[in-house]
């Protein structure tokens, strides 16, 4: 297994196991959130799928400056269901994940990601892990949200 074969099985594995929470949830509790300032289910599904394909932009722009200028298909779509989500951003993720498939080790290596305005600038193999990182985060606070909520958790450890 090469390097490109490792990052698209970690961004997968993270996605499926996504998914299983994510469809977890009642459509009735996707609006749930714990207090005024958290996000919803749905905020932060949407959070995670949008979140992906600001990402992409970022590391083929070498940064967060050209985001700006980017139409972000996301803003002016409504979440409804979490299939119809993943149906939406299904070309976005595959394009995404075509990229990464692309990629060398020298790339990996050596092309560095600014995002100075938040505070650091890494490179490229390091900003792939933070992106499956993200979403592994969000995924642990839904099921967070889950046990709140009363509801049976999903077993993402299969």
């Amino acid at each position: 297994m090469n390097e490109n074969d490792l990052l698209i099985l970690n961004f997968e594995e993270v996605r499926r196991r996504s998914i299983k929470v994510w469809r977890s949830i009642p459509s009735d509790l996707l609006n749930w959130k714990p207090d005024d300032k958290a996000f919803t289910c749905a905020e932060m599904i949407r959070h995670v799928i949008e979140g992906e394909f600001l990402y992409h932009q970022i590391l083929i722009h070498r940064g967060s400056a050209a985001l700006s200028a980017i139409p972000n298909p996301f803003e002016t779509k409504e979440f409804t269901t979490v299939d119809e989500d993943l149906r939406f951003a299904a070309p976005f993720r595959e394009e995404f994940l075509k990229y990464v498939k692309t990629l060398t080790k020298s790339d990996l290596e050596s092309i560095r990601i600014d995002r100075s305005e938040v505070g650091y600038v890494r490179t490229l193999g390091d900003m792939l892990l933070r992106i499956a990182y993200h979403e592994s985060v969000h995924t642990g606070q839904l099921l967070d949200y889950m046990r709140t909520m009363r509801i049976e958790c999903p077993n993402i450890w299969d």
